[in-house]
Formats: C-alpha cells, structure tokens, sequence
C-alpha cells in the first residue's frame, strides 16, 4: 500500500512523515466500501459529516486523547481540505454534532476498514521480522476502562466480582501483531468477565488470520489442545508455553537439546495416553483427535532471580526439525513476543494517556473507538517499521512517543519542514 506524499530525503524519520498519514494508509475507497457494505452512506448530499469523514474523524480521536470532539476535528480540517475530504463552506458542527454521526456511523464499517488495511507491513530485509524464514506474530490481550453507564457495564462486565468490584467496565481486546513492526493485524473486542470472555475463546477469532509462512507466539495462558489444533491447521508454525501441568512424554531427544513428545487431548485417558506413547515410539500414526507430535523446548532465563528459584520456561513447537531451526534459536526469538507488550502499552499509554478511560458511553461506540485507536496505532507503526526498513535498522529503535508527536505536529501544521 503505497505512502501518500512520503519524501525519503535525509534528515531521519520526520522526513517520511506527511499530512497524508492517516489518508494513505486508509484509502478513501476502502471506506466507502466497507460503508455501502453496511449500508451507512449519508442520507444528504450535503451532510456536513458524511460517513468517510468520521472515519478519519474516529483515527484523530485517537491521534488527539486529550482534546474534545469539536477540538479535534479542528485539528483535522485543514488536512481534510487538501484531501479533498470536505467542504470549506461547512459549519464546523459542535459536540452533539459529532456524538450523533459516529452513531450513524456505527463500528461495523471501522471494523470493516481495519481488517482490510491491517496487513503485515516487515519486508524480507525488516530486522527482527523473521525467524527461521517465518514472519514472527503472536496473540495476546488487554483490557481498558471504559466509561462507567450501565449498558457498557452490562455489555462488557466489571471484574472483581460483587465483593470487590472494579471502579469501571471493562472491555478485553486481544489482538495479533507482527512481533517486527508492532502493527496489529487482527483484532476481536469482547467482555472481561462472563461466558466467552476468556483468552482462549477469544483467540478462536483471530485463528483464521493465520497463514502459512507465519511464526505463530503465545504465552500459556492461551495453550489448550482445541486451540493448538485450530491454529496448527491453518498452515501455519507455532511457538507457544505451555504450564507445567500439561503432560509431554518423551519421544526422541533431539541433538539440539531438544526433544519430540507426544501432546494429549484433555479428555484422553491413561489408558488411551499409554497406547498412543507406545504408537509414536513404534513410529506409527497418531489420530490428531487423540495426540500429536510436538518439540519441546526448556529452558531458563539467567540472571532473573536465583538459580534455584529460576522459573523452567516449556515451549512447544510445530518445527520438529532443529535443522530447520535451532532450540536456542527458538528460544532467543519466544522472547520477541514481549514486543506485544510494548505495542499495547503504546496504545493505552502514549496514544490515549496512562490509566485513562474511553470516551464512549455505550458499547457499539466503545467499539467504534477500540477500532480507531486500533487504525491509528497501525498507521504509525507501519511508518516506522518502512523508515527502519529503508535505514536498515531495527523499528523497535524508533521512539513511537517521538513519532506520536511529530505526527500530531504534521496534521496541525501540514506546511511544516521537517527540522
């Protein structure tokens, strides 16, 4: 997806940076296309802020957390202008204004737009972006308060329980992100508590984004035999802990260090386990509804605590093969998935602010908005993963606060040089 009006001149970061961030990386005609889908087109001709213009309007939402509606689409007029995106003899609407077109507006379309723009943005040359041939990316989840009025509270549950329960809603996103460039490629926005608020239900979602070629990461939290299953059947690789209570006997111990075992379905039985063991080291075929192989990687992380009491990290992977790569490889890369962290931190803390709430006061609009920060968050780090790949250096070595920063510079003042 081509930049609009990037100027790779020297002078570092700044200089890809261009008013068209947020048009070039959600083009125009994906937004209309995902709103004739829905059916959301304005109803006048001559509406002052018809459908395209609030998706824009949601992104900024999240480009300026601190500033007002009204503000805000100040600070998005001019831009709006050059993008021919509206016209200079509108009214600026006020507040009630604009609450009203992003309930016109809905989040099914921002949702829409996400899963069609947020695609994988590393390039074979990206550092950090690939492991073993495979594009690094792993699942994991966050939550964020939201506005405390009773149908977010119904919709997405308050944690804590009757005895002690959370001073706001909260809604859990989980998400999947290219461990190289942070940018998140696949999202599901569910409730904190109640059926199918877990992890691992959740995660059921974002299984069939998955493709070959990809290095899927996931922390413990997110092992179940149900899931490995789903997610090894989409062609792609996994790399996943799993607790120590998951049982792994031993089938081969492999040179690196490593070692192939036998990975049981929950309901399997001793009897059933012991048959299916004696099987794979007779080297027949297991039923996959019953067992399958995996390697296993166990490791501990030196210098954290002492050696005595230092954690055993277990990976299980679907390379069974060390010579396609190696267990401290794998090892060193699991570590990657800690750049997930770093990516939700940049969302909750240097776009929206830390231990702020939503704005929005009823779920579709939490959604809605969830959708926008979602946008905005790829569209930075989809510049910085390209300006890193053209400078040859690492994306997690640009400052996204920096960037934040400049980029809500260049939106208010679009004749800006770069310094």
């Amino acid at each position: 997806m081509a930049m609009v009006g990037v100027v790779p001149v020297s002078g570092g970061l700044t200089d890809w940076i261009s008013v068209g961030l947020l048009a070039s990386s959600v083009p125009r005609d994906v937004i209309d296309e995902a709103v004739a889908a829905y059916g959301r087109q304005a109803k006048r001709s001559d509406g002052k802020l018809p459908p395209h213009v609030m998706v824009y309007f949601v992104m900024a939402m999240a480009l300026f957390a601190d500033e007002d509606y009204e503000e805000v689409l100040t600070r998005l007029v001019e831009p709006l202008i050059r993008w021919g995106c509206w016209d200079p003899g509108w009214r600026m609407p006020g507040s009630s204004g604009l609450t009203q077109a992003r309930q016109r507006l809905g989040f099914e379309p921002v949702q829409a737009v996400f899963a069609q723009v947020a695609v994988p943005v590393c390039e074979l040359l990206t550092r950090g972006g690939w492991l073993g041939g495979r594009r690094l990316v792993s699942i994991d989840g966050f939550e964020w308060d939201v506005p405390d009025t009773q149908d977010n509270a119904v919709e997405f549950g308050r944690p804590g329980g009757v005895q002690h329960p959370a001073a706001f809603p909260k809604a859990r996103v989980l998400t999947l992100v290219e461990s190289g460039s942070h940018a998140t490629i696949g999202a599901t926005i569910g409730a904190c508590v109640g059926e199918g608020s877990g992890e691992q239900s959740m995660a059921r979602d974002l299984y069939r984004l998955l493709e070959a070629g990809m290095l899927v990461m996931a922390d413990r939290n997110f092992y179940s035999y149900t899931g490995w299953e789903t997610a090894a059947g989409t062609g792609a690789d996994l790399l996943w802990r799993v607790s120590d209570s998951v049982e792994l006997p031993t089938v081969a111990v492999l040179a690196d260090g490593s070692h192939l075992a036998l990975l049981f379905a929950s309901r399997t039985t001793r009897a059933w386990r012991q048959r299916l063991l004696t099987a794979a080291l007779a080297g027949e075929d297991l039923d996959p509804r019953r067992a399958r192989l995996v390697r296993v990687v166990e490791y501990q992380v030196p210098d954290r605590g002492d050696a005595d009491e230092r954690q055993l990290v277990c990976l299980i992977t679907t390379i069974l093969d060390p010579g396609e790569v190696a267990a401290e490889v794998l090892a060193q890369g699991y570590h990657d998935r800690w750049e997930h962290e770093n990516g939700n931190a940049q969302l909750k803390t240097s776009l929206r602010g830390p231990g702020r709430v939503l704005r929005s006061k009823s779920p579709d609009m939490v959604r809605q908005e969830i959708y926008g920060y979602l946008l905005t968050h790829y569209a930075i780090s989809a510049l910085i993963c390209r300006a890193a790949t053209e400078a040859d250096i690492d994306p997690d070595r640009v400052k996204f606060l920096r960037t934040v920063r400049i980029v809500r510079r260049r939106i208010t003042d679009p004749a800006a040089f770069s310094p």
